[in-house]
């Protein structure tokens, strides 16, 4: 009961890693995506913002930077599987393959690799620097587990 209690205090001051990724990673990996997109494959910002289910004005900023992290994308981008799955996921958008369930299916594939592989641990201690320790390595072992494998 203690240890429930202890988590249940600390746990709701710590952001969850659907947060981290709702709030950082997701526009990050938008704005590679649509930077690929308009400067690789000549795609209208407006197509891109069909493309990736966002406002044109969402594109616009990605593209000039003012939304995404260029920090957490210089990280993304230097991971080689990271950038390797934004390449094939980029590809099978400019193919007009954006709305089929295997692009789906590598977005979110890309979504967990970036949570396995703890990558998102990084991006987490960037926001916030001062995480207990128990309910760090807590999370990671969820991260590590998947879902529904907690030890409590």
């Amino acid at each position: 009961m203690t240890r429930f209690k202890y988590f249940i205090t600390t746990f709701f001051h710590v952001l969850l890693p659907s947060e981290i990724e709702t709030k950082t990673l997701i526009p990050a990996l938008r704005a590679i995506l649509a930077k690929k997109l308009i400067e690789e494959h000549k795609i209208r910002e407006e197509e891109v913002s069909k493309l990736l289910g966002v406002t044109q004005a969402a594109i616009s900023n990605y593209v000039r930077g003012t939304r995404g992290d260029p920090v957490l994308i210089n990280k993304l981008l230097s991971v080689k599987e990271v950038a390797d799955m934004l390449n094939d996921i980029a590809n099978n958008l400019a193919s007009k393959m954006a709305y089929t369930p295997a692009s789906l299916s590598k977005f979110i594939g890309l979504c967990n690799y970036i949570k396995s592989s703890l990558l998102i641990c990084d991006i987490h201690h960037k926001l916030e620097s001062n995480i207990d320790e128990a309910v760090c390595k807590e999370c990671e072992n969820m991260l590590l587990k998947g879902p529904g494998n907690s030890s409590f």
